[in-house]
Parts: structure tokens; C-alpha cells; sequence
């Protein structure tokens, strides 16, 4: 009877775990484990090794069935040959937790090609613009693919050569432990070839600096911080590597009479305080260049708000609008004469609290508060 632990009891797991739980504990266990984390101390190697042994039999569908119906004996005595030893379909099986672990990866590849870095490119744009929409024209100093050598980084006749470090695969396998782990391979960078006469032109980068001119789109609609992506437009790859990304990073300038809040805009108004007494109307400019007309009924008090539907920015990528909002502000006189004092003082004279219910309101309980705290002493 064999005295081995059970496979779920070594990654800690119950029976029924499905196979990304699988995945996490023998992740989190290897972490723990890995003689790597605990030099100089065989039972973690010895720990590890359980660990390993247990995922590579639950991991496989056909082996986890055998081993929940036959035990360990499933693969003693030749039965499955989990306890011999790793084979070579190990490193692939465990490639994309030991990349996750400790930073590299198990898969191997011949002529592993740089990509190009990705570009950033700041553009402030008007609020007139961001409802238009336009066709932007950008310069912009990049890497480009080097004409000469069409990117090879080779000197014209010449051509790169396979790599004798790794021998053009680009990967270089390394024994660690009991096991073997492929890295990138330090001559070429992974990149499976060398170059023995480079390009005068780009110096065996495969690349040159140039200014590019491009054309943006700018849809109507957009806001501040919206990114517009233009594939393949970064940095061209080292030696004929895919190109990298160009990102447009939008900027909406302050406006001097918008302001906006999504889709819809906001603005404020002076009148005067007659017109806000007696009523009265007039006319915005809206962002479509044309004008709208507000109406202001009697009595209208300072902060109060009116809302011109439609008349506010586009939504990005839709048929819809949002609302523009005018925001009255009655502004006190200034700088008067004496006669137009004289007239006003004889408005307040005249004035009741029908026709400030607010302040007349507000002065009652002021009155009402001190007569209180009078009764109260």
C-alpha cells in the first residue's frame, strides 16, 4: 500500500476544486516552496517536488480521473510514472506559472522580435472643436523603419545570421535544481539572430529617427482626457520588429462662456434687476454658433436655472445631445445718481412683504428668535 500523501491533501485543495482553484494552489504553494525562496534547505526542495508531482497528475483530466478512482497505484509499477521523474512535457506544462513566479518564461521561440515603443502625444483642442469634431494634422519625431537595410539592421548584401549562443532559437535552457528552465538568450536578446556586418545607416538598429506627419480624426463628442489609439503608429521594433502604438491624449481649453459638465453645458447670465423684477427676455449664443432665447419671468430671484434642451455637446459615438443651462445672475446697481438713489429709496419705502417675501420672511424670524431668547431671560 503505497504511504504517499494524498495528491489534494499535498496542494491543500478539497476534492471538487475546479481547475483555476488547482492552478492558484499549486501557484501559491510553489511560491512558498521553490528551493529558489529557501536556499540551502533540502526539505523545501523535497516539498516542492510533492507539490509538482501532485499538479502534474490533477491538472490532466484523464490522470485526475484515474488517480480519484485508483489511488496512488494508478501510476505505480509503470501505471503513469508520475513518481519517475519529470519528463519533457514538464517545463511547457508549468511555463506560465514559473513566468508568473518568477519572471520568465518556459516557452521557447526563434527570432523573438522587439516591439516598438508606444508614443504619447498631448493635443489641447477648443470646446468648438470637441462639438465639431476635426481633422487634425500632427508632427512627430520617431523611429521609423530604416529604408536602407528594410528594417534587418544588415548591411546591404549582407544578411543576419542565426545566433551561436542559442542557435537562432533565441532561448538558452539552464539547469536549476531538478529541473531545467529556458531563459532569453543574453547574446541576441532573444532575438535568434546576429548581425555581423551592420547597416551604416541605422547602426544595426534596423531603424532611423524622423519626423512623421499624421492625419487624427477627432470625433464630435470627445472630453478632456479622452486617449484616441493609432495602431502602428509608435516606434518601429529593433531589427524589423513590430511597430509600437501612437496614443493622442485630448486637452479641452477653458472656454469664456462655457463650461461643461458631460454632454451638457452650463453658462451664466447677468440681468439687470429690473428685468429680473418685472420680467423679460433675452438672447444666448449656444456652441453651434447660432443664438437662443431665454425668457425670464416676473419675479425671477438670482441663481435660478433654465434649460434649452439639445442645446448642449454631442454624445461621443451617438445621435444624442445634452441640454444647455442658463444660470440668471441679478446684478445689483452700481455707480448710481442721486435721483436714481432717490427713486429707489422710495421703492423700499413703498415695498411691503408682498413683494420680498423672502427677506421679509427671513427678518420675521430673526424678530421672532430675539423676542424668544428675551422671554427666555
Amino acid at each position: 500500500m503505497s504511504t504517499k500523501t494524498c495528491y489534494y491533501e499535498t496542494l491543500e485543495v478539497e476534492r471538487n476544486v475546479d481547475e483555476a482553484g488547482l492552478k492558484s494552489a499549486f501557484r501559491k504553494l510553489a511560491m512558498k516552496w521553490h528551493p529558489d525562496k529557501n536556499p540551502g534547505d533540502p526539505s523545501c526542495e523535497h516539498k516542492f517536488k510533492e507539490i509538482s508531482e501532485a499538479y502534474e497528475i490533477l491538472k490532466d483530466g484523464n490522470k485526475r480521473a484515474a488517480y480519484d478512482r485508483y489511488g496512488h497505484a494508478a501510476f505505480e509499477q509503470g501505471g503513469g510514472g508520475a513518481g519517475h521523474g519529470f519528463g519533457a512535457g514538464f517545463a511547457s506544462s508549468f511555463s506560465d506559472i514559473f513566468e508568473d513566479l518568477f519572471g520568465m518564461s518556459g516557452r521557447g521561440g526563434r527570432g523573438g522580435r522587439e516591439r516598438g515603443a508606444d508614443l504619447r502625444y498631448n493635443m489641447e483642442i477648443t470646446l468648438e472643436e470637441a462639438f465639431q469634431g476635426k481633422t487634425a494634422q500632427i508632427q512627430i519625431p520617431v523611429a521609423v523603419t530604416c529604408e536602407q537595410c528594410s528594417g534587418t539592421g544588415a548591411k546591404t548584401g549582407t544578411k543576419p545570421k542565426a545566433c551561436t549562443m542559442c542557435g537562432g532559437a533565441g532561448r538558452v535552457r539552464q539547469a536549476q535544481g531538478f529541473f531545467t528552465l529556458e531563459r532569453t538568450c543574453p547574446g541576441c536578446q532573444g532575438r535568434g539572430q546576429m548581425i555581423e556586418s551592420p547597416c551604416p545607416s541605422c547602426s544595426g538598429q534596423g531603424r532611423v529617427q524622423k519626423d512623421r506627419s499624421l492625419s487624427v480624426n477627432i470625433p464630435p463628442g470627445v472630453e478632456d482626457g479622452t486617449r484616441i489609439r493609432l495602431a502602428g503608429e509608435g516606434e518601429a521594433g529593433v531589427q524589423g520588429g513590430p511597430p509600437g502604438d501612437l496614443y493622442i491624449f485630448l486637452s479641452l481649453a477653458s472656454h469664456q462662456f462655457f463650461q461643461r459638465d458631460g454632454a451638457d453645458l452650463h453658462c451664466r447670465v447677468p440681468v439687470s434687476m429690473v428685468a429680473a423684477a418685472v420680467g423679460g427676455d433675452f438672447e444666448v449664443p449656444t456652441i453651434d454658433k447660432a443664438k437662443a432665447k431665454v425668457k425670464v419671468p416676473a419675479g425671477t430671484q438670482s441663481g435660478r436655472r433654465f434649460r434649452i434642451a439639445g442645446k448642449g455637446m454631442p454624445v461621443l459615438r451617438s445621435r444624442q445631445m445634452g441640454d444647455m443651462y442658463v444660470q440668471v445672475v441679478v446684478e445689483t446697481p452700481q455707480n448710481l445718481t442721486k435721483k436714481q438713489k432717490e427713486l429707489l429709496a422710495e421703492f423700499e419705502k413703498l415695498s411691503s412683504g408682498e413683494t420680498q417675501p423672502e427677506a421679509a420672511g427671513f427678518f420675521k424670524m430673526v424678530k421672532d428668535f430675539f423676542g424668544t431668547r428675551a422671554n427666555s431671560s
